[in-house]
C-alpha cells in the first residue's frame, strides 16, 4: 500500500519523490507545478506506470539514507545470495560559469558492491496526468519520451535496448543514468555525471555550513532546512507549500488540494525559520519575488497565493486519469484559493520585508522605494484590518473577521513604523505607529471575550481556533499577559487531542476535521515554552519527532489515534514547526564549548 514514507531529492527547479522500494514515483517536469512524469504516488494501489524502478534480481532487503547534509539519496538492494548493489539519485545542482546550474533533469548511479547482482530498470514515465508518453529509442545510448511541456532524454550507459524492454542483465560495472532535455551530452556520460554527483555534494554541503543550527537537534534542523530550500523555485524565488497535489486530509476526505503553488503566509513562515538560520539566500530570492508581486498588484488587492512565476490565475480542475493516493480522489490541478479574500497576506508581505531594512548582510538591502511601494500593502492592511475574509484555513463557503487576519494586518502597520524607524522618517514612523495602535484596540475590543475569558478565533463569535496562538509570535501578546494565558488554556481543553492539535473542532465545508494539523502541535510546544512549561514542550517536541518519516520529514496533518501521517508531503508549516521548535527549545552553543 503506497504511504507517504517518501524521500525527496532535487535542485530548486525540479523535485522527485522516492519510496522505499527506491523507485521514483512522484515528480513534476519542467517545474514543481508542472505535468507529473513519475505519478504513482496518486495511481491507486497498484499503478502500472509513473514511476522509475532500478530492481535488484531476488532483492530481499533495502536500505536507505541520504549522503551526509545533502538531498542525494543512497539506496542499498541486498540480493538472497548475498548480492548487493548500491543506488545513488540526485538532481544536479552547483555553480558553474558563474550560475546556478540546476536543470530539468534527474541522475542516477548504480553500483555493484557484492556478488553478481542482476538488475531490471523500469522507466514507465506517464504524461497528461497519468497518460501515456510518446517513446522511441533515439540511439545507441539515448530514449526520448516526448511530452506536452518537452522532450525528455534518457542518455545512459547501460544497454539501451535492455532498459527499453526492461530486461534483466547483470551488472558488472557502475551504470550511470540522466533523465533530462532532448540534449546531446557532451562528454562521457559516466565521467560526466559522476563529476556532477561530486559537484552537487559539495553545494549542498557547503550551504549547509553556513547554518546556525542549535546544538540540540541538529540532524532534525538541516535536514528541514534542506527540505525547505528544495521548496523554492531558484529562478523566480516562490516557494511552494509542499510538492505534492491532493494527498488527502484522511482518508476519504475530499480534502485534496493542490500545494504546489506559493501562498504568501506559508512562505513568510518559510522565511522566517530560514532567518534563524541564517540562510539569507532563500530571503533575497523569495523577497524579489515579492517585489514582483507587489509590483503587479499597483495597490490593490493582493491574492493569498501565486503560480511559481508569478501567475495569478490558478483554475482548479480534476485529473481524471489518475485515481488518487490510495485511489482516493479527486485528483485536483490548480487551487480556486487564488480567488478568496485573506487579508492576513498584506501583514505577511511587510513581515518577510522588514528585515531587509535593517539587516547589513543582505547584497540588496530595502531603501526609500521599496517603503513607498510597502505602503500601499499596509494601506490595504489597514482599510480591511476589520473585514470578513476566508480566513488562512481558506474556507470556501463562508466568511468571518477573523482575528488572525486582524492581528497580521495590525502587524503591517507596526513593522512599517519600525522600517520607517530604520530608514529615519520621523513623521511616517509615528503615522503607522497610530495606525497599528487603532487596529490593536479594535482587535483587543472586538476578539476579547470576557464571559469565557478567552480571545475569540473571530470578531463575531466565541471561536476556538489554534491560530489564536500566533498573537504571541507576531508579539501582540506577551507570554504573561493574563489574556494569552486563558486563551491557551481554553485552546488546549478544546482543541488538544492527546499529543496533537487541531485547527479547529467545528464544522467546515466538508464536515468535522478528523486529523490534526501538524504545524499547530508545534504552535503549542512554542507557547508552553513561553509560557514556562518548557519540560512539557520537550516532551511534546520530542514525540512529535517520533512521527517523522524515514526521512526525517512531515506531512500536513496526522491521526491523532494511529499517528498516520495524512496531507501533501513534505509540508513546508510542519518543517517550519521542526525548526522553529528546536532553535527555541535547545540548550545554547555555550553549554558544550
Amino acid at each position: 500500500m503506497t504511504s507517504l514514507d517518501l524521500w525527496p531529492i532535487g535542485n530548486c527547479q525540479v523535485s522527485a519523490l522516492i519510496d522505499r522500494a527506491g523507485r521514483f514515483i512522484w515528480g513534476c517536469v519542467p517545474r514543481v507545478d508542472g505535468d507529473p512524469l513519475f505519478s504513482a504516488l496518486l495511481g491507486g494501489d497498484e499503478p502500472q506506470a509513473g514511476y522509475w524502478a532500478i530492481d535488484l534480481e531476488d532483492g530481499v532487503a533495502i536500505e536507505q539514507e541520504y549522503l551526509r547534509n545533502t538531498p542525494i539519496l543512497i539506496t542499498r538492494h541486498t540480493g538472497a545470495g548475498g548480492s548487493i548493489i548500491e543506488v545513488v539519485d540526485f538532481c544536479p545542482y552547483f555553480r558553474r560559469l558563474g550560475r546556478s546550474y540546476r536543470p530539468v533533469a534527474f541522475a542516477r548511479i548504480v553500483r555493484p558492491i557484492a556478488g553478481s547482482p542482476r538488475i531490471r530498470v523500469r522507466l514507465r514515465p506517464t504524461c497528461g496526468w497519468g497518460g501515456e508518453c510518446g517513446q522511441r529509442i533515439g540511439g545507441t545510448n539515448h530514449i526520448r519520451y516526448q511530452m506536452d511541456a518537452m522532450t525528455l532524454r534518457l542518455t545512459t550507459t547501460a544497454p539501451v535496448g535492455m532498459v527499453h524492454e526492461e530486461r534483466s542483465f547483470r551488472l558488472e560495472a557502475p551504470l550511470h543514468f540522466f533523465l533530462g532535455p532532448d540534449e546531446s551530452f557532451t562528454g562521457n556520460v559516466g565521467p560526466s555525471v559522476d563529476a556532477m554527483l561530486a559537484d552537487t555534494v559539495a553545494e549542498w554541503q557547503e550551504w549547509v555550513r553556513g547554518l546556525a543550527t542549535p546544538v540540540e537537534w541538529q540532524d532534525v534542523v538541516i535536514r528541514s532546512a534542506i527540505s525547505l530550500k528544495l521548496c523554492q523555485h531558484e529562478e523566480t524565488g516562490a516557494i511552494v507549500a509542499a510538492l505534492t497535489t491532493s494527498i488527502p486530509e484522511h482518508a476519504g476526505s475530499q480534502r485534496n488540494w493542490d500545494y504546489r503553488y506559493c501562498w504568501i503566509r506559508d512562505a513568510y513562515y518559510t522565511v522566517q525559520a530560514l532567518n534563524r538560520l541564517g540562510a539569507l539566500d532563500v530571503l533575497e530570492n523569495y523577497l524579489a519575488y515579492l517585489r514582483n508581486i507587489v509590483d503587479g498588484a499597483k495597490g490593490g488587492h493582493i491574492q493569498p497565493l501565486y503560480g511559481v512565476l508569478g501567475e495569478a490565475r490558478l483554475e482548479e480542475g480534476f485529473a481524471d486519469n489518475l485515481p488518487g493516493y490510495r485511489g482516493m480522489g479527486p485528483v485536483r490541478v490548480g487551487n480556486q484559493a487564488y480567488e478568496q479574500i485573506q487579508h492576513d497576506a498584506y501583514g505577511q508581505i511587510v513581515l518577510s520585508n522588514t528585515q531587509a531594512f535593517i539587516d547589513q548582510r543582505l547584497f540588496r538591502m530595502s531603501g526609500l522605494e521599496d517603503f513607498e511601494a510597502l505602503e500601499k500593502v499596509g494601506e490595504r492592511a489597514w482599510i480591511f484590518h476589520d473585514e470578513p475574509d476566508a480566513g488562512l484555513w481558506e474556507l470556501r463557503t463562508r466568511q468571518s473577521v477573523h482575528t488572525y487576519s486582524a492581528a497580521m494586518c495590525w502587524a503591517a502597520c507596526d513593522r512599517l513604523a519600525n522600517a520607517a524607524a530604520a530608514l529615519d522618517l520621523t513623521d511616517r514612523a509615528a503615522f503607522w505607529q497610530s495606525r497599528a495602535d487603532h487596529v490593536r484596540a479594535r482587535i483587543e475590543d472586538a476578539a476579547w471575550r470576557a464571559e469565557t475569558q478567552r480571545m475569540s478565533a473571530t470578531f463575531a463569535g466565541d471561536d476556538l481556533d489554534a491560530s489564536v496562538l500566533q498573537l504571541l509570535d507576531l508579539k501582540f501578546l506577551t507570554p504573561d499577559d493574563p489574556r494569552f494565558r486563558k486563551t491557551l488554556e481554553a485552546i488546549e481543553a478544546g482543541l488538544r487531542r492527546g499529543s496533537h492539535m487541531l485547527r479547529y473542532a467545528t464544522e467546515d465545508d466538508f464536515g468535522l476535521p478528523e486529523t490534526a494539523f501538524n504545524v499547530c502541535t508545534f504552535w503549542l510546544i512554542e507557547a508552553l515554552h513561553l509560557t514556562g512549561r518548557t519540560e512539557e514542550g520537550r516532551l511534546l517536541f520530542e514525540e512529535m519527532l517520533t512521527r517523522r518519516t524515514a526521512a526525517g520529514l512531515l506531512s500536513e496533518d496526522i491521526d491523532p489515534a494511529t499517528g498516520e501521517l495524512w496531507g501533501n508531503y513534505p509540508q513546508t508549516y510542519s518543517l517550519v514547526g521542526m525548526i522553529n521548535c528546536a532553535v527555541m527549545l535547545s540548550k545554547p552553543w555555550s553549554a558544550v564549548r
